[in-house]
């Protein structure tokens, strides 16, 4: 018995590494292909029958969604299943599946979800790069697709505005290299100014640190649950005290943290590259390109170049999905490269996001307010989509 075991596991280790990159039939056998309603022989050819199974190409099908652990992704992802589901597909309620990037990617690789619509490139191709236990890429198994928010993600530090005025500070750079003004944001006394940054396993967290290292930053991260560290950042900058934090847009935060009233954006003087400073896995992905924002000297503190230099690269804020499905779901794949959501749209429904009690009940009503206040544009998505199919 144990040789035969033995035997098994040889067998199963020389399958894995003979195997090809980037195809996982076997794990995905819900993805769609075994699901789809097959054709009866009774009523072929028939013009109606052809003309349902083209409206609803999804039938049959289930198609198993996750949304990323920051509620800014939240609508998105309500919108993109009532998008699917009018093409048939059955569709997990994205809340049921609720992970940090370290967990998303590696999982849609291996089939346990098919896709969803929260990744943030190129922060997060450093997940693409991470290696499966069978030795092969991530991002040899999933694919990104459309183009959701092409550079939607403003991404960038702000700073308590009264606290900047007072003490002439215009960058970060000014303030973590300079010891008397690093003792004004020093919150726990370790001799080293504190910044909120980000939740630990949303990769932000991670760029910050290669960052810290590439300018010489003497500074500790705070790290906590995000809607925590914005409401202590907000009674900070409210009261004129020292603070700083990592934020974005869309998001309903800059509606508490505003800048030019009780914060500013806060520029860096350089830019981070592929150094892989830090030394953490697979850093060389946590380049951050083009970081100069269009943003007036009213809302930013300007860096020596007389430019609002933020640090980050405007994110994509794109769809990543796991390639069997696409493979198996034409038209499910025509859906998610057709979809190109409004900025404003989305930030304003973040905003009213945030007036509810953060259910699902009250977010799905959001997204289908949203789809069929646009619906001109969603059917044409939805007909792309069913062409495919």
């Amino acid at each position: 018995m144990k040789s035969m075991k033995a035997l098994l596991a040889l067998l199963m280790a020389f399958a894995l590494f003979a195997a090809a990159c980037g195809s996982d039939d076997a794990d995905t056998a819900d993805s769609g292909s075994s699901d789809t309603v097959e054709a009866t022989d009774e009523g072929a050819g028939d013009g109606a029958t052809e003309s349902a199974v083209a409206a609803m190409p999804g039938e049959g099908v289930t198609a198993t969604m996750a949304r990323a652990d920051w509620t800014t992704g939240y609508v998105q992802a309500e919108i993109y299943k009532d998008l699917l589901e009018e093409l048939g597909y059955e569709v997990s309620e994205p809340s049921e599946l609720e992970l940090s990037p370290s967990l998303a990617y590696l999982s849609m690789s291996q089939g346990d979800f098919d896709f969803w619509v929260n990744s943030w490139y190129p922060g997060h191709n450093s997940w693409l790069e991470a290696e499966r236990p069978d030795s092969c890429k991530v991002g040899d198994y999933v694919t990104k697709v459309g183009n959701e928010m092409a550079a939607g993600g403003l991404q960038g530090f702000l700073i308590t505005k009264s606290v900047a005025e007072a003490n002439g500070i215009t960058t970060l750079d000014q303030l973590f290299g300079d010891p008397e003004l690093s003792a004004i944001f020093d919150r726990d006394g370790d001799g080293q100014a504190d910044m909120y940054g980000c939740p630990e396993s949303w990769t932000c967290d991670n760029i910050i640190t290669e960052m810290a290292c590439q300018f010489d930053w003497p500074v500790t991260q705070i790290q906590a649950g995000y809607d925590t560290m914005i409401a202590e950042a907000t009674d900070l900058a409210n009261a004129g005290e020292p603070m700083v934090i990592y934020t974005w847009t869309p998001s309903a935060y800059i509606t508490k943290l505003i800048p030019g009233d009780n914060v500013m954006w806060i520029s860096v003087e350089g830019e981070v590259t592929d150094a892989n400073c830090s030394g953490q896995e697979n850093a060389e992905e946590y380049a951050q390109p083009n970081a100069v924002a269009a943003i007036n000297s009213d809302s930013c503190l300007y860096s020596s170049a007389g430019e609002c230099n933020l640090g980050w690269t405007a994110a994509d804020i794109q769809v990543t999905a796991n390639n069997d499905f696409l493979d198996a779901n034409p038209a499910a794949a025509e859906l998610l490269d057709q979809v190109v959501l409004p900025l404003i749209d989305i930030a304003l429904a973040n905003v009213e996001q945030d007036a509810t009690d953060g259910s699902v009940e009250a977010i799905g009503g959001i997204a289908e307010r949203w789809v069929e206040a646009n619906r001109g544009l969603v059917d044409g998505w939805l007909d792309a989509a069913r062409a495919a199919g």
